[in-house]
């Protein structure tokens, strides 16, 4: 059996005891970009090949701002990953969008401002598109597999992603609804970008678990009710991801993505320093051999 693992999935480590998943092992990977947020946990569910990582670490060890979003995606990259499934809490900020529903958003609004978000640089520039960062072959097979699991499933919107691990303040909460924001969390917005510099088609499962702190007639967000929503619904989750999976499965990939890079890379080929291609050769190798 071929060792690369088409499929990888970012998310909480309760996604990992779901019916039909057999690990084969545990792969820690180092990279040009330093470790990793934990060990991939690599196997098959439901016969196909799959790649976990735990986002935040096995234990919730990391804040979102303390990630390693570059080391989490080179490792899938690595790993041979063409779709990446991104399982996350966030917060409605619309009325239409309760806890326990499911957004599947088709857009990113960045309000971080500590977090490396591109693998270029030190000597070679690239200027990738998101204007279109979800995978659009990837939408649809994300909220089928949410309706197929029972859950109410909401197909597109924005997902404002904030610096954290605070939660907003009344005030930013208030503007972002203004803005018609539709959910908002801390970690995809990084993920995104760099999955598609990576070549890599990247959707969210955005599972709701409160109203940030707008609503009026709600308790404001806290940490402890964000994990009771969240153990409540770790099973909709499992079969979810079991589903989007098995969907994806004989899905031919004809999107754009696989060719992000095609005619991103500005710098002439003759300068880039020879450390910055052997670094970067699993995302730039089909264009700029080393």
């Amino acid at each position: 059996m071929s060792d690369t693992y088409g499929i990888g999935i970012i998310g909480g480590s309760g996604l990992y005891s779901m019916e039909g998943l057999h690990i084969d092992e545990e792969r820690r990977l180092q990279t040009p970009f330093g470790d990793p947020s934990d060990a991939y946990l690599l196997g098959t569910l439901d016969g196909q090949k799959v790649a976990f990582l735990p986002r935040h670490g096995r234990g919730h060890r990391m804040t979102p701002s303390e990630l390693n979003y570059r080391a989490n995606i080179y490792g899938f990259k690595l790993l041979g990953v063409e779709r990446i499934v991104s399982v996350s809490a966030v917060g409605s900020m619309q009325l239409a969008y309760k806890p326990t529903h499911i957004v599947v958003p088709d857009q990113f609004f960045d309000r971080t401002r500590h977090r490396p978000d591109t693998f270029f640089g030190n000597g070679l520039v690239a200027h990738v598109s998101v204007a279109h960062p979800v995978c659009p072959e990837l939408i649809p097979v994300f909220t089928g597999g949410a309706r197929e699991a029972g859950a109410t499933v909401h197909e597109g919107g924005c997902y404002l992603c904030m610096e954290g691990p605070q939660f907003s303040t009344r005030a930013e909460s208030e503007v972002y609804r203004g803005w018609g924001m539709a959910v908002i969390g801390m970690t995809n917005l990084q993920e995104a970008k760099l999955s598609r510099e990576a070549e890599i088609c990247y959707a969210t499962l955005a599972m709701v678990t409160d109203y940030d702190c707008w609503h009026e007639e709600e308790a404001d967000v806290s940490g402890q009710a964000v994990m009771e929503v969240i153990a409540q619904n770790v099973k909709m989750a499992q079969t979810v991801v079991r589903n989007v999976v098995g969907g994806l499965a004989n899905l031919p990939r004809t999107c754009a993505c696989q060719h992000a890079l095609q005619h991103s890379l500005i710098t002439d080929r003759a300068l880039v320093p020879a450390q910055t291609l052997k670094d970067l050769q699993p995302i730039i190798g089909k264009y700029m051999p080393a």
